[in-house]
């Protein structure tokens, strides 16, 4: 008998993008996204950091970050509360076009789970993407679902991805703002 498999080994389990214009270069808008230590100025969860391997924002260098999640968030599904780090390691780094890191395990090795923006002219703006992958799931989400039903994986996957859509787009927004205001 075959046993069903389960929305936790699905491939990717994430792949969300969102998008938005801003009235900068693609180069000013690099500038600032690619300032890891300045996420708490937009970001959700991440309440900065700093840079503990490499030079700051090239390929191979690693960020600390400090993250916070408040209890209400998916509040019924057995999360970290409160704060924690984060540890991430630069892939892409290209000025104007690209900047991406991947999550790195609490042993830092590599995870299937990219976070990134993109930029490029868009007429007389730019526009700017945000995007996240996770191919396979990271350990972190096996330690999420170990003792979830299947239906409550499944309603942990559909309640998560909308708070990753919703964090995308704030994120966006934040960002957006604080590059038209300077």
């Amino acid at each position: 008998m075959n046993t069903p498999v389960s929305v936790i080994d699905r491939s990717p389990l994430f792949d969300l993008r969102a998008r938005i214009t801003v009235a900068a270069s693609p180069d000013e808008i690099y500038a600032v996204v690619s300032d890891l230590p300045r996420s708490a100025e937009w970001s959700p969860e991440c309440r900065g950091g700093e840079w503990i391997h490499g030079e700051p924002a090239q390929v191979g260098s690693v960020f600390r970050g400090e993250n916070h999640r408040p209890r209400d968030v998916v509040g019924w599904a057995p999360l970290i509360r409160g704060t924690w780090h984060t540890e991430c390691r630069v892939v892409a780094a290209e000025p104007g076009r690209t900047f991406r890191w991947m999550m790195l395990s609490h042993a830092g090795e590599d995870q299937e789970s990219i976070w990134g923006f993109d930029t490029g002219a868009d007429g007389p703006e730019s526009y700017l993407e945000h995007h996240f992958r996770m191919g396979r799931a990271t350990a972190g989400i096996h330690k999420i679902t170990a003792d979830l039903s299947e239906p409550d994986r499944e309603r942990f996957i559909t309640d998560w991805t909308a708070k990753l859509e919703d964090d995308l787009a704030m994120t966006l927004a934040r960002i957006k703002a604080v590059i038209e205001k300077a």
